[in-house]
């Protein structure tokens, strides 16, 4: 299966524009031979959390939300992240997986909060997984990724992709993402998909370079540090 890791400039609380641009580069990866592209953290709307926080109109209603159909028309499977309504007041970050068909396959909400995300948002309690074209796969999303229990359980259960939708920004931030991704190819065996914003994103700037790694920790493929794209690697089934 080839998977691309996207990164994307994201319009600051904009579902329709974000949406649309993701489409956009979902159909450029599914041209390169993608059968799945992995977004990052928050894709639809950018990290602002102040606007999330202030806005239900910007939070999914659930799987089926229909601004979500133009990305699950591109005709490749999508992973894509965002503010998901729950059953309390505040919403979840989470993971939304498609198939090449546009059916839900699965949905996973970030377990461990950063920060001020704990004011905004509601912490996930399980662990997700899903399986696509004979690959099993695990998600994350951004500080998750620093819990090696995560992907420890993840590799138990026979999982062989992780799938990490994030943002790392310029400074600290691209320092923990080049150390923490390789790490988790290097000490569980799997492959590490990593997708990031570029540009603005809330108060930070992220810093791109979305990448894949393989078991082991070899980098796979990487995308720039400033260009809205995707880092595309074959993954054997």
């Amino acid at each position: 299966m080839k998977i691309a890791a996207a990164q994307l400039a994201c319009v600051p609380a904009d579902i329709a524009a974000n949406t649309a641009r993701a489409a956009a580069l979902a159909q450029r990866a599914r041209e390169a031979g993608a059968e799945l592209v992995v977004f990052p953290e928050l894709a639809l709307t950018g990290y602002e959390t102040e606007a999330l926080a202030a806005d239900p109109a910007l939070w999914l209603a659930g799987p089926d939300d229909a601004r979500l159909d133009a990305l699950r028309a591109t005709g490749t499977a999508v992973a894509v992240n965002a503010a998901v309504r729950t059953d309390g007041p505040l919403p979840a970050i989470a993971t939304l997986v498609y198939g090449a068909d546009g059916a839900h396959a699965a949905a996973y909400a970030k377990q461990h909060l950063y920060g001020h995300e704990r004011a905004v948002f509601a912490a996930g309690r399980q662990d997700g997984r899903v399986e696509l074209g004979g690959i099993r796969f695990s998600l994350g999303i951004c500080f998750d990724n620093h819990f090696p229990e995560l992907t420890e359980r993840a590799a138990a259960a026979g999982c062989r992709v992780h799938l990490a939708s994030s943002l790392y920004g310029t400074g600290d931030g691209a320092a923990e993402r080049a150390a923490i991704h390789p790490r988790i190819a290097e000490e569980h065996g799997l492959y590490v998909v990593l997708a990031n914003h570029v540009g603005p994103a809330g108060p930070w700037t992220g810093c791109g370079r979305a990448a894949v790694w393989a078991p082991g920790g070899a980098l796979l493929a990487e995308a720039d540090d400033g260009t809205p794209s995707f880092a595309l690697a074959d993954v054997p089934a």
